[in-house]
């Protein structure tokens, strides 16, 4: 049967999941129902109900580095040989649709989700992104990018408003998920909790029609984040297809009255239809098992996989010379080496939420240092506790134990805990716990060779960079990463990661400090595109370590630099003993007398091996995305006419070789405006309400904060409810998520979750149990109309449930 064909209760089935992670399907149109699983670096299969938060139980399957560590390799080549293997063992745990990567931004280093995501910069998001989809998808699964879009913080991430201008929006929140869709043509995308400038983007039509299918030529499945949909009418007229998990029947009745009352056209529910069943056939699993584990040999090969990637990904921040002949790494196999930290023992490697995966295996430091022939230890010491409570005792046996003439250095592993990064919450602080810092401070007074091992999915502030002697950032790097650390150290591998975000020296040194995360519904993005490095090098502003930036065993050296139409190409020289791999990166510095832009942002980036002392020819292209701006006047992108000076280098605050190059473009150039300010030098703090307006083109108000709750209200916000019971309850559900945090060590995603959501989210998340009516009775009850809000609820769910039991009626005689 043709889907127009249909039966209107049967279309509108086919639009909203039939449990936590499984589609409807449709027999009489031959629409297979499809598996969705969390997924953006292994894949989170569970069998039975399942919950979106990662709490309840998974099967196996190889946990790779995060997206925050895989950026650092700059190499889509790596990313796209990881997403393969993604997708394989997807398809043998019998999941159609791989829910990631994440694309957003990195708008801010306290964004608590950030170890999902690739970078502060389009360019390499977008690249990376797509290579992971290309692999994905190469063997039969959907991959599934996300958060689209201008998702930056976990803070009222479901009752959140970012308020962004058009040209920002355009050319650095969406131009990450531009290149993949070009790029990598995947198969579905996943829209986010938020609004942007008003409107939620699951039933955002500017966004999903005007840009996403029109613009970019998108032809896939638009998913609703799990609980992130706020009208099912609104969402099929405006592009969005399938709503998850399962609302039961209550939308399906919703899109059946809407289409009855004229209210939607059912055209609109038909090419709806059509996006979900493409998305069915085209990811068909042959005799898909149950996925109750993985193959021993896939088991395997993916973990050594895992190794490699973190191999390519670690970053060298530091390596002090000991004498003119050697620096600090690699080790030598006569150094006797002190580890410490609980980490080394206890290892920390992927973050908390729907993205963690149970490890098929799992390593620790420790054990790998102990087993390898080049590392000699002579002894293991915790140094700190896993919750960050400071322990003189602790840090005495790690003080002693360097201090002792069995030990030559000390390795040190320390880092972030559970606590601090997770779906469901930002970040208070840059800091790491202070017992750490207390211990490399006691260590340094010991006056032997300190190696810092860094955990973390995001940066941190080093108060004692200065006084150890080797850094190396490991991030959160998966499963295999004890063994990845232990060849890096040994110099069996030669680190060449670079840094895929910038270090600032301190939290109050980045461009959003004074205004993130947004505790009320507007987040305002004030700053406009003055994000991470483009913010630092156009204010001048210090870092600890610069975007791009990342050491090795190798040096490397350009030279012979020239631009033609295409692109540029360029000679690099590897002046070393050592075979090494070079990241060289393409700078675009703005035209003085054009549009307003930092001085400089990356428009491209190549990773090149080079063995000892070898010299290799390599190029970087331009594309469509090298000069480019977006006008706002005019709804349109132009390239400006006039000379630009293009950069090379091997981080953003490196001169490097320059080159000019005469650029023909479509539009004469046009000076900044002049009512931007504080904007023309990047001084994003100083600016007042009018260049703001500027910015956005009209005046940004916040909205007032609510006097009366509404659907859209996260229930946090109850806590000023003027009834005793319902603010009885919201602190309640606070002090308990503390108190679990406190026990714990990590945590509890769950109150999280019923915190952060708006009223509205009951209805998408009970399977039916409750519907929009329920909802507004429960409002009422939290703006103290207490009786009249019951006596709404029970009447609500008595009619509620004949609605649901008459469609599933219906359905049930397809």
């Amino acid at each position: 049967m043709k889907i127009e064909d249909l039966p209107l209760v049967q279309k509108a089935a086919l639009l909203s999941g039939a449990s936590e992670w499984d589609s409807r399907g449709n027999d009489s149109a031959g629409i297979s129902s499809f598996v969705m699983s969390d997924g953006p670096h292994g894949v989170r299969r569970q069998l039975g109900s399942g919950d979106h938060l990662g709490l309840g139980e998974s099967v196996p399957a190889t946990c790779f580095p995060t997206a925050s560590i895989l950026a650092n390799s700059w190499d889509p080549e790596l990313a796209e040989e990881m997403g393969k293997a993604l997708g394989e063992e997807a398809r043998e745990l019998g999941v159609n649709v791989l829910l990631g990567p994440g694309l957003n931004i990195k708008r801010d280093p306290l964004c608590g989700r950030n170890f999902e995501y690739f970078s502060e910069d389009p360019i390499v998001t977008g690249r990376m992104g797509a290579g992971l989809i290309r692999g994905i998808q190469s063997v039969g699964v959907s991959a599934c990018p996300k958060h689209f879009a201008v998702n930056s913080q976990e803070t009222r991430r479901q009752a959140s408003n970012s308020v962004v201008d058009e040209r920002t929006m355009r050319e650095l929140y969406l131009t990450a998920f531009e290149i993949a869709v070009r790029e990598a043509s995947p198969w579905s995308i996943m829209t986010s909790y938020n609004m942007i400038n008003g409107v939620y983007a699951h039933e955002n039509s500017h966004l999903l029609q005007d840009i996403l299918r029109q613009e970019w030529g998108f032809d896939g499945m638009v998913v609703s984040d799990w609980g992130g949909s706020n009208s099912a009418t609104a969402a099929v007229r405006a592009g969005g297809s399938l709503e998850m998990p399962s609302p039961g029947y209550t939308s399906v009745h919703e899109l059946v009255k809407s289409v009855q009352s004229g209210r939607l056209d059912e055209s609109h529910l038909d090419q709806r239809v059509h996006e979900v069943a493409g998305l069915a056939a085209r990811t068909t699993i042959p005799q898909r098992s149950e996925g109750t584990q993985l193959e021993t040999h896939t088991a395997q090969a993916h973990h050594m996989l895992a190794g490699k990637v973190a191999e390519r990904s670690f970053v060298l921040l530091k390596n002090q010379a000991r004498n003119e002949h050697s620096a600090t790494l690699p080790l030598t196999s006569d150094n006797r080496i002190a580890l410490i930290g609980d980490f080394a023992k206890n290892p920390r490697f992927q973050g908390t939420g729907s993205s963690k995966v149970n490890p098929a295996v799992e390593e620790n430091l420790l054990e790998e240092c102990s087993k390898s022939s080049d590392i000699a230890l002579s002894g293991y010491a915790q140094g700190y506790t896993r919750q960050g409570i400071s322990s003189p005792e602790l840090i005495q046996q790690a003080v002693d134990l360097l201090s002792a003439e069995s030990s030559d250095m000390a390795v040190v592993v320390v880092g972030l805990d559970e606590r601090h990064e997770s779906e469901g919450l930002d970040r208070s602080t840059m800091s790491l716990p202070q017992a750490q810092n207390d211990l490399l401070a006691a260590l340094a007074q010991v006056c032997k060779p300190i190696i810092v091992v860094l955990v973390s999915g995001s940066p941190v502030e080093l108060p004692w960079a200065d006084e150890v002697d080797a850094l190396l950032y490991v991030g959160l790097s998966g499963q295999a990463s004890a063994s990845a650390i232990v060849k890096v150290l040994s110099g069996a591998v030669n680190p060449a990661g670079h840094l895929a975000e910038s270090w600032p020296i301190q939290y109050a040194d980045c461009p959003t400090s004074d205004w993130y995360p947004s505790s009320q519904r507007d987040a305002i993005y004030q700053e406009g595109p003055f994000v991470g490095y483009r913010y630092y090098h156009s204010a001048d502003i210090p870092v600890r370590f610069p975007f791009g930036f990342g050491l090795s065993y190798s040096h490397f050296s350009f030279s012979d630099f020239a631009a033609d139409e295409q692109g540029v190409h360029f000679t690099v020289h590897n002046d070393s003993d050592v075979d090494g791999s070079c990241v060289a990166q393409l700078y675009v510095q703005s035209a003085e007398n054009g549009v307003l832009h930092p001085k400089r942002e990356l428009k491209g980036f190549v990773r090149i091996p080079l063995r000892a002392h070898e010299q290799v020819q390599a190029r970087i292209d331009f594309d469509r995305y090298t000069f480019r701006h977006f006008d706002c006047k005019d709804h349109e992108w132009h390239i400006e006419t006039g000379r630009r000076q293009l950069l090379l280098a091997q981080h953003s605050n490196d001169i490097g070789l320059q080159t000019d190059i005469d650029i023909d473009g479509d539009v004469r150039p046009a000076p900044a405006n002049a009512e931007l300010g504080a904007y023309l030098l990047g001084q994003v703090k100083d600016v007042n309400d009018a260049e703001i307006a500027a910015l956005f083109g009209q005046p940004v108000r916040r909205a007032a904060a609510p006097t009366v709750f509404t659907v859209n209200d996260p229930i946090a916000s109850w806590q000023d409810s003027p009834s005793f019971l319902v603010r009885a309850v919201i602190k309640f559900l606070q002090r308990n998520e503390r108190n679990a945090r406190e026990k714990t060590g990590a945590p509890d995603l769950n109150a999280l979750f019923v915190l952060n959501m708006p009223p509205r989210v009951m209805c998408k998340m009970t399977r039916g149990q409750i519907d929009s009516a329920m909802v507004d009775a429960v409002v009422r009850i939290a703006n103290g109309h207490l009786v009249g809000g019951l006596t709404a609820f029970v009447t609500g769910y008595f009619r509620n449930r004949t609605a649901c039991s008459k469609i599933a009626k219906e359905l049930s005689h397809e």
